[in-house]
């Protein structure tokens, strides 16, 4: 693979995932909004969202101290993405698994609205992640 096509393939992974954070803090912030303005009380969807919104904004944030640091790669560059993405996948597995383990617990052992909502989120958040991070590896794996 030429190391132009690769920048570009990274740098399309890095916009997708700066609309994902985005359209996340936009949604968490207007959940929050929403409950405040109807002073609608309800843990499950104000921790939902503040899991939400908070993913969101870490993964601007990552996404754009990546974004800065952009280049061409050689060979070990390119090496190193692709063992970077296949810790990410393992990562955002384990997000789900998080999630799911926050919901469930909080379900079964206290009956706390509050920790499913947070674990929801939990999960969305990694599934979104790894499938992320899933199209750019399988355009990369579809390329060598």
């Amino acid at each position: 693979m030429w190391s132009d096509t690769l920048l570009a393939l990274e740098r399309a992974h890095l916009e997708r995932l700066l609309w994902w954070g985005g359209a996340s803090i936009a949604v968490g912030l207007l959940l929050l909004g929403t409950l405040a303005v109807r002073r609608v009380v309800s843990p499950l969807l104000r921790h939902f969202a503040i899991q939400t919104a908070a993913w969101g904004a870490i993964d601007v944030a990552l996404a754009l101290g990546a974004w800065r640091g952009l280049a061409l790669r050689d060979h070990a560059g390119a090496t190193a993405l692709d063992r970077l993405l296949w810790l990410n996948l393992g990562l955002d597995a384990g997000y789900v698994g998080v999630g799911a383990t926050l919901a469930l617990t909080g379900w079964l052992a206290a009956r706390r609205l509050g920790a499913v909502g947070a674990g929801m989120g939990v999960i969305v958040q990694g599934l979104a992640l790894f499938v992320l991070d899933l199209v750019l590896v399988q355009q990369l794996v579809g390329r060598i």
